[in-house]
């Protein structure tokens, strides 16, 4: 299915005009288009938070994917991963059911030509954005749905890359891909094109945001601590850890959230060590809850935060004060790390060490970056630097999300804090605004 252009009601003359919501789509109760809702929008209208536009964002984003591809000298991509075709089209489809069953793709061509491939061949879920020139179906060659004809399908499929790249590409045959079945890679390679790595190209294209985005972020970060807030609100002894995150699941959704890529909550003895998974255990007095959010909410964009509450009647013990203490000023002497310009190495080996006591159980990273989803580049700890894998700096635009786990090998419980900071011209903004706890930190 082909699109030249995409018309809607206008209002000029005779011509009629919808109304539009504050983010520039459409105010219409039916619109396929999923978005935040007006629970979000009037929260944020309340604190002042400016809502991106997103065919604005749309469009900035496809320049900078063409701008990439065409300084590398390549003739289009080919994007598999969800997350790659929601930059690129901001048009979504089962995002997780697609992360496991590879059915959509988007090509784009280094001049900006779109085609979606999509569940079926129509564009139900693509025809609002006018980027998206093509939708079509069939980029399917998984097992699942292909059987004995995953080659077949897989080879069918390449043919229609191949004419792609020969109509829109002129002759370059360097094709750029984030993922792909080992099928599809034959069928391509076979074809004369020259496959290059396509997951480069996004995470570095993704890693520095433009003005929507940022604005698309900050709104983001906000509808996930208002969720927090509520699921603090409802956090007690006596229930389990299952109930209190599915509060933050709720809330995420009743924003217009999309949904939540771990379930890292953990309670009491299970806080340490680290990355033990929610589950039905019940919440003990004066325990601590630690969790992280690893939130993909409104416009799709990733809330990261991480906090640690105490729970109970009594009062928190001078351990899980110690505890909290340590990761609190852990972070805060990193975020100072943070700067443009500033080379990663510099902020592998500088700020804040972690003491022996806690070195052995640290978290995986001391810093990453993070948009659509936890993003390029992993900044990590000085005893897995892996020398010459990330030899780049902090730029402006670019978002960090400065993390600590706090909890010795054997211990008793453990501390998980993280905040996400935005890095400017002049150094960062700090995103995330939740609280940190008073009773701790006394």
């Amino acid at each position: 299915m082909k699109r030249e252009s995409f018309s809607g009601r206008k209002k000029a003359g005779d011509r009629f005009e919808p109304a539009v919501k504050p983010d520039g789509t459409p105010d219409e109760n039916d619109r396929v288009e999923i978005g935040p809702t007006q629970l979000a929008f009037g929260e944020w209208a309340a604190a002042g938070i400016d809502v991106p536009n997103l065919p604005k964002m749309r469009t900035h984003r496809l320049q900078r994917l063409s701008n990439a591809l065409k300084l590398r000298d390549y003739g289009g991509i080919l994007l598999f991963d969800p997350l790659n075709i929601r930059f690129a089209s901001d048009t979504t489809n089962m995002q997780l059911w697609a992360a496991h069953n590879p059915f959509r793709a988007c090509f784009v061509s280094a001049e900006g030509y779109m085609v979606i491939w999509d569940f079926k061949n129509e564009d139900l879920l693509t025809a609002y954005n006018p980027l998206v020139r093509e939708t079509r179906g069939g980029a399917s060659f998984f097992y699942f749905t292909s059987g004995d004809k995953a080659e077949e399908n897989a080879t069918r499929f390449a043919a229609e890359i191949d004419q792609l790249m020969r109509e829109h590409a002129g002759g370059n045959r360097r094709l750029a891909i984030d993922k792909i079945q080992p099928h599809g890679l034959r069928a391509l390679e076979k074809l004369g094109l020259t496959i290059l790595d396509g997951e480069e190209v996004t995470e570095k294209t993704r890693s520095v945001k433009q003005e929507e985005e940022i604005k698309a972020l900050f709104c983001a970060v906000h509808a996930c601590e208002q969720s927090m807030l509520e699921m603090q609100k409802f956090a007690r002894p006596g229930i389990t850890e299952n109930d209190i995150w599915a509060v933050l699941h709720a809330e995420n959704i009743k924003r217009g959230g999309e949904w939540i890529e771990t379930r890292i909550l953990s309670s009491g003895p299970r806080t340490n060590p680290w990355f033990q998974e929610s589950g039905p255990r019940v919440i003990g007095n004066n325990e601590l809850l630690a969790f992280d959010t690893d939130l993909i909410g409104c416009f799709g964009m990733c809330a990261d935060i991480s906090r640690t509450w105490f729970l109970g009647d009594g009062q928190p013990s001078d351990e899980q004060k110690r505890l909290y203490q340590y990761g609190y000023r852990h972070i805060q002497e990193n975020v100072k790390l943070l700067g443009p310009g500033v080379p990663f190495k510099d902020i592998v080996f500088g700020g804040h060490m972690l003491s022996e006591e806690f070195a052995g159980s640290r978290y995986s990273a001391k810093m990453h970056g993070v948009g659509l989803c936890d993003e390029w580049p992993h900044i990590a700890y000085p005893e897995d630097y892996h020398e010459g894998a990330f030899k780049y700096s902090l730029e402006p635009g670019m978002v960090i999300c400065v993390e600590a786990y706090v909890g010795e090998i054997g211990g008793s419980e453990g501390v998980k804090l993280e905040d996400q900071l935005l890095i400017t011209e002049e150094g960062y903004v700090k995103m995330s605004q939740y609280p940190y706890e008073e009773q701790l930190l006394e």
